[in-house]
């Protein structure tokens, strides 16, 4: 028997998320890992599915975890791990946790906002690794009888170093910046261990979500997205990467975002 590939989406609530669950579930065939914090497996599950049409529901399995608990992240790789067969491998899979405080001038500068930005926007994708490296498919002779695996940070082009020009979101811009670290690293990791699989970042552009509200007013209604349209693009630039790719931010249009 071949292999059972699978996809994961944590987490996978509202938003981009979401609608990278919903992307996935329309566009692949693969069983869909959905990650959600509060509320029920049933009710993610009616959730995400509630607009799709011509999906089969048993494709889709809710995963409860906390990005601020470890024991929790540990805990559903543990559930993951008991509920698949043991010759599974991750596909692809986004990890997509995020938080923005706005910080224009260092005065608007809080200690514990700037923790929240990096616990989530860093430490927890950090122990995403950790704790789900063990599904990345393994080393093989012959590489081209391997998909590539996509291990998927979704990242922020205010992150880059060298594009900075404008100053300002302090913490969430050091944070995107470390993040970028953090994947370079992971990658290297995979590549020396010769893993069938690469790590990215994706910047999905500026969205119209929860996390972004603050921005609304001030950016251009031509570059203010849809979840779903982001969703969209970046599915299709990660099914599209090769491995001169790996290790470096994308963004959806598949044009790279400098360090």
């Amino acid at each position: 028997m071949s292999p059972t590939p699978f996809a994961l989406v944590t987490p996978a609530t509202r938003g981009l998320s979401l609608a990278l669950a919903r992307q996935l579930l329309q566009t692949t065939n693969l069983p869909l890992f959905a990650t959600h914090r509060s509320g029920t497996g049933d009710e993610l599950k009616q959730h995400v599915l509630a607009p799709l049409k011509d999906v089969d529901p048993a494709r889709l399995h809710p995963l409860q975890l906390d990005l601020t608990d470890e024991a929790s992240i540990q805990a559903a790789a543990q559930t993951l791990a008991d509920t698949l067969p043991s010759d599974a491998y991750l596909d692809t899979a986004f990890f997509t946790g995020g938080v923005l405080h706005p910080e224009k001038q260092p005065a608007d500068l809080d200690l514990w906002k700037i923790t929240e930005s990096f616990q989530i926007n860093t430490i927890s994708h950090l122990l995403m690794i950790k704790h789900f490296a063990r599904f990345v498919p393994p080393a093989v002779k012959n590489k081209q009888d391997i998909p590539l695996s996509k291990w998927v940070h979704v990242s922020a082009r205010v992150g880059s170093i060298s594009d900075n020009r404008s100053g300002g979101w302090y913490s969430y811009r050091a944070s995107k910046a470390a993040l970028y670290q953090v994947i370079r690293t992971w990658d290297w990791q995979l590549r020396m261990q010769k893993k069938p699989a690469i790590c990215v970042g994706m910047h999905p552009g500026t969205m119209k979500t929860e996390l972004s509200r603050a921005y609304w007013e001030s950016t251009a209604k031509e570059k203010l997205f849809d979840p779903e349209y982001s969703a969209q693009k970046l599915v299709e630039v990660v099914k599209n990467l090769k491995q001169d790719q790996r290790g470096k931010v994308w963004d959806y249009k598949g044009e790279e975002v400098p360090p």
